[in-house]
Parts: structure tokens; C-alpha cells; sequence
């Protein structure tokens, strides 16, 4: 890619999205997070002197002129509007500050990314708030819900990712190919099309589906059941360490707690459940099996002592393991303590898919919607198999 490119990283977390970029030849010029042990990571790994710890609103003077913005931004509730066309009011939150940044500096791109819950939080009143902010700043948005499974990491992990690229009169999609709309009726297409036809934002009062785009404080959303480049499917059992300590264990403690377990064995969203208290995905004392994906990792604590059958033994799974469903490096987090880097691995955006977007979004490999409807018809009837590039492999496991 075009190495003259710059980028700046906020809410930098381990820095997946500064891998993203280094891999693309982007280079990060500014970067920013206010947790601790996310800077030392980031400091010991990136060698940025452009790195800086603390609150974003302290430092929104510093940022440099870039190219593309990332974020994986902390999602807090927004305050109750009353005068803002119906909607929440971002003003006041960390997500202002991007709107405050993508205002003065003016990227040609940025890429967002967050849980999947916002499409629908408060009757999807979050995400309206979000894609009015940054539709009114001359982007055209995207947002298209992403499985990291589909990016070959063992690790069902659903994150909806936002970008925004400068708006003109086209209708173009870059998290999307024409065979994902094969089951898109050409009404809804022609639709699509036609901005005319696009729903106001602020009278949305429902979750939002898993793709769409929105420009001027209007919005087009579809749920795309095809995701037409899906990588194949890395299962649990195929990153596991061989010979982990013993203190990852927890054998004598879990075999007697079987004895009160309902025997499950399902595959769950691609997650094999083998024993729980209620039989549900992740209810009571739950023991997940290896030939299927992990649950989410996440930041919270008491997730990281989830049990895992691996052959005789019922253990938790280790720091190296984490990291490697995520994408990173083994050695990614090293300098802190193993506690330590568990929360840092469940809070990260793995590499692979910031990658797959920031990529879409530099090379405009898009579907232009700004077509007549005849033409339009005519691309989305095509059956036919899309160039794909292999995601690019960022040193996998170490």
C-alpha cells in the first residue's frame, strides 16, 4: 500500500490496529489510551514516541494531521437527549471526541469498531446517535457486523465495525462484495440506490441491521446472511499450547462439580458446550470443548477461569492461547503478569479483521451503488467468484 499514508490510533488498547497498519505499510504517527498496562504493552512493542497515556480530551491539541483514524472506542451510555431530533446525545462522551477529531483534522478514512450489542441498545437509539454525528461530516458511513471466525481465528467474536469515507454523490460499499446481495431483492436494491429512499435517522426506534450506510442524517440498512469472504474455520484445538503448566488446572475441583453437571455436547454458534448446570450456551459451571471455537474472550475477570477439556486434563486457558485466538503474537503482552494480560487480550480488535477493513477501505475495492437500476440489477444478478486475496498472516503465533 502507499507507505506516504499516516494514521493516528485512539483508545489504542494493545495496538491491533497499529499492526493492521504496519503490515499494510501505514505508518502510525500518534497513538492513545488511558489504561497503564495497555501503554506499557504498547510502548515496549510499538516504539512510538508519538504514544500518549491518559484521558483523549487532554490531548486532542496534540493529534497530527492523518490519513485514517482508528477506534475501538469505549461504548458509555449516552445522556438522554430532549432536544436532539429524538435521539441520545453523544456530547460529552468518549465517542465525541472522534466527532471532535474527524471535525478539525478531516481524515480521508476512519475505521470504528465496537461490540455488537450497539446495534440494538436502547432500541437502537446508541447507534442512531452515532450515525447521525458522523454522517453530518461529510462521510458517507458503513458499518457491516464482522465474525472473527470468519477471519481465521478459533474464536466466535462478533464485532460491528464502522468506517467512513469521504461523501460525493456515488453510493459506494466497501464491506461488501455483489455476491453478498444474491439474496437482495432488486426492489430492495433499487432502493439502495436511490438516496431518496433512504430513512431518516432519527426516527429509527429499532435495532439496526447488520449492514447498511448513512450519509446527511439519512440510512440504509439490510441484513446480509452471506459473508462471501469468509476464510476457512480455525478450530480451538489446532492453537492450543502442548504441555501448558499445571497451574492453568483445574481438575479435582471440576471433576467433582461434574458430578451435579447436565452432559450438553453441542456445538453452540460454532462453540462446543460439553457440560453445564442448565444445558444453555454458557449457564452455571460450564466446560467448553476444543473442536470448535472459543466463546468471546472479554475483559472481564471471571471469564478467564472458563473450563476447557483437553484430553484428560480440565483447564483454563492460558495467556498464549489468548493471544494466539485473538491474532497477536504470543509475546505480545510479556512484560506483564499473566493475570495482567488476560483482560488486555479479551478487550482487543484482532489484527486479521482490521486488517481485511483498513485494506478494503485504501485499495476502494467497493460495489458502486450509484448506478441505474438496470445496471444495478444486472451487477447483483452476477453469479461469478470474487478475487480474493489471502488475509495477510501477522507472524500467527509468534
Amino acid at each position: 500500500m502507499n507507505d506516504s499514508l499516516k494514521a493516528v490510533e485512539l483508545f489504542a488498547g494493545i495496538g491491533g490496529f497499529r499492526l493492521a497498519c504496519d503490515r499494510l505499510g501505514i505508518e502510525t504517527v500518534w497513538a492513545n489510551d488511558i489504561d497503564a498496562n495497555a501503554a506499557k504493552v504498547y510502548r515496549k512493542k510499538s516504539h512510538l514516541s508519538n504514544f500518549v497515556k491518559g484521558d483523549i480530551w487532554q490531548f486532542l491539541d496534540e493529534i497530527p494531521p492523518h490519513d485514517l483514524l482508528t477506534a475501538g472506542f469505549p461504548c458509555q451510555p449516552f445522556s438522554s437527549a430532549g432536544k436532539k431530533l429524538g435521539i441520545c446525545d453523544p456530547r460529552g462522551t468518549l465517542f465525541e471526541a472522534i466527532v471532535k477529531i474527524l471535525k478539525w483534522r478531516q481524515p480521508q478514512y476512519f475505521v470504528l469498531e465496537n461490540v455488537k450489542r450497539l446495534l440494538s441498545m436502547q432500541g437502537g437509539s446508541h447507534f442512531a446517535a452515532i450515525l447521525d454525528s458522523l454522517s453530518r461530516l461529510g462521510y458517507l458511513v458503513e458499518w457491516r457486523l464482522l465474525n472473527a471466525a470468519n477471519f481465521c481465528l478459533p474464536q466466535n467474536r462478533e464485532r460491528i465495525v464502522i468506517v467512513g469515507t469521504p461523501n460525493s454523490s456515488r453510493i459506494v460499499s466497501h464491506l461488501a462484495t455483489s455476491e453478498d446481495f444474491t439474496g437482495v431483492s432488486i426492489e430492495k436494491s433499487a432502493a439502495l440506490a436511490n438516496f431518496s429512499f433512504w430513512n431518516p435517522i432519527e426516527s429509527h426506534t429499532k435495532k439496526f441491521k447488520a449492514w447498511g450506510m448513512a450519509k446527511n442524517g439519512k440510512f440504509y440498512d439490510l441484513d446480509l446472511s452471506i459473508f462471501s469472504e469468509a476464510q476457512p474455520l480455525v478450530k480451538l484445538a489446532e492453537i492450543l499450547e502442548a504441555n501448558p503448566e499445571a497451574s492453568f488446572d483445574f481438575t479435582e475441583d471440576t471433576l467433582e462439580r461434574l458430578k451435579s453437571s447436565v452432559f450438553v455436547n453441542k456445538l453452540i454458534n460454532g462453540v462446543r458446550v460439553l457440560y453445564n448446570q442448565k444445558g444453555g450456551s454458557r449457564m452455571g459451571y460450564t466446560i467448553y470443548g476444543i473442536d470448535g471455537l472459543a466463546p468471546t474472550l472479554t475483559s472481564t475477570t471471571s471469564r478467564h477461569y472458563e473450563r476447557y477439556q483437553v484430553g484428560d486434563r480440565y483447564r483454563r486457558l492460558t495467556n498464549i492461547e489468548y493471544a494466539r485466538i485473538q491474532g497477536f503474537p504470543d509475546d505480545r503482552c510479556d512484560c506483564l503478569s499473566v493475570y495482567n494480560q488476560y483482560s488486555l487480550y479479551g478487550n482487543a480488535f484482532p489484527p486479521q479483521m482490521a486488517s481485511w477493513v483498513i485494506r478494503k477501505l485504501i485499495r476502494e475495492e467497493s460495489i458502486d451503488f450509484s448506478e441505474t437500476s438496470q445496471q444495478l440489477s444486472f451487477l447483483l444478478l452476477r453469479r461469478y467468484e470474487p478475487f480474493r486475496e489471502p488475509i495477510p498472516e501477522l507472524s500467527r503465533w509468534n
